[in-house]
C-alpha cells in the first residue's frame, strides 16, 4: 500500500482514513471523525433496542452507544472473533463503532477514489461516500453521518 501513500502525496489533495474490517472487507473512517480506538468492555445491553445496538458503554466516565456495523450493514454475527471499537462523535453524543478489526491510517488521494459503484448491496450504498482501489482490494468509504444519524434517531426512538 505504499505505493498508493506515494502517489497520493504526488497527486495533491489526499484525505486519511482509518481503516477497519468487517470480515474480510475493508471499509474507510474519515480520521478527523475518530476519537479513539479502544476494545469494547463492560457493555450492557438495551431492552428493545434495535438489533445494530449492541448496548451501553463507559468511556473515560461518558456513557456511549455501541453499534456494531456488522449488523448496521446486514451481515450474520462473527463467531469468537475479537472485536475493537471505533469512538466518533455526532450531535454532541459519543458512539462506538464495533468492528472486527481496526488496521492503518491510510493517505489517499484522488486517482484511486471512485464513486460509489452501482452493484453495491442497497444497504451499503446509502452509508458509502464511494470507493478507493487499492492493490487488488477494495476501500468502501463510509459516511459516518449516516451510519451515526440513523443510530441516533433510532435510539431517540426507543427511549422514548
Amino acid at each position: 500500500m505504499q505505493a498508493a501513500n506515494s502517489n497520493a502525496t504526488e497527486a495533491g489533495a489526499t484525505q486519511d482514513f482509518v481503516t477497519v474490517f468487517v470480515g474480510d472487507t475493508m471499509f474507510g473512517l474519515a480520521i478527523d471523525r475518530v476519537h479513539d480506538v479502544f476494545i469494547p468492555a463492560g457493555v450492557t445491553p438495551v431492552p428493545l433496542s434495535p438489533p445494530e445496538i449492541v448496548g451501553l458503554l463507559n468511556l473515560r466516565g461518558r456513557v456511549v452507544t455501541a453499534i456494531c456495523l456488522r449488523r448496521r450493514l446486514g451481515l450474520p454475527a462473527a463467531e469468537g472473533s475479537a472485536r475493537m471499537a471505533i469512538g466518533l462523535e455526532q450531535g454532541g453524543e459519543t458512539f462506538a463503532l464495533v468492528v472486527d478489526g481496526v488496521g492503518e491510517v491510510l493517505k489517499l488521494g484522488t486517482e484511486t477514489h471512485e464513486p460509489v459503484p452501482i452493484n453495491l448491496d442497497a444497504r451499503w450504498r446509502d452509508l458509502a461516500l464511494g470507493v478507493h482501489r487499492l492493490d487488488g482490494r477494495l476501500l468502501v468509504i463510509l459516511d459516518v453521518n449516516a451510519l451515526l444519524v440513523f443510530a441516533s434517531d433510532r435510539a431517540g426512538a426507543t427511549a422514548a
